[in-house]
């Protein structure tokens, strides 16, 4: 129900963004999803790729500012009210949504989110039977 997630700190500069991307594509790993929240100084790129242990290793070695942290990964239809129904088990439950992205495959769409509490969010997703996806599962979308 989790996947690793890599956050990048990037400078807000001309280059960054695609200095960060270019060494992944040297290194022929895939970015599955991906978000950047920016300010005028800086900005936090979030992504979830094929091989996120290698990926953050080679970012760590070239000096890039990287965390690997878990989110969890929720699969809904891809239609309109799907996100609104999902979250809406989560404030039932009294959890708060940190951030949230998501993608789509055909006719699904997985809702990348973290809550300020994963083991209660956990706990929503197993009561409510939601579908959801593991890191293994990234290899196959």
């Amino acid at each position: 129900m989790t996947v690793h997630q890599i956050s990048i700190f990037l400078e807000n500069k001309q280059g960054k963004l695609n200095e960060v991307l270019s060494l992944l594509a040297e290194e022929n790993i895939r970015i599955i999803a991906a978000t950047v929240a920016d300010t005028t100084e800086f900005g936090i790129m979030r992504m979830i790729v094929s091989d996120p242990e290698k990926a953050y290793a080679i970012l760590k070695a070239k000096n890039v500012s990287a965390n690997l942290t878990d989110v969890l990964a929720i699969v809904t239809e891809s239609r309109a009210g799907s996100f609104a129904h999902i979250l809406n088990q989560f404030t039932q439950a009294g959890l708060n949504i940190e951030y949230m992205y998501c993608f789509s495959i055909k006719e699904k769409s997985i809702l990348i989110l973290r809550t300020n509490n994963r083991e209660n969010a956990r706990e929503v997703i197993r009561l409510q039977n939601m579908d959801y996806i593991c890191e293994n599962d990234l290899s196959n979308l």
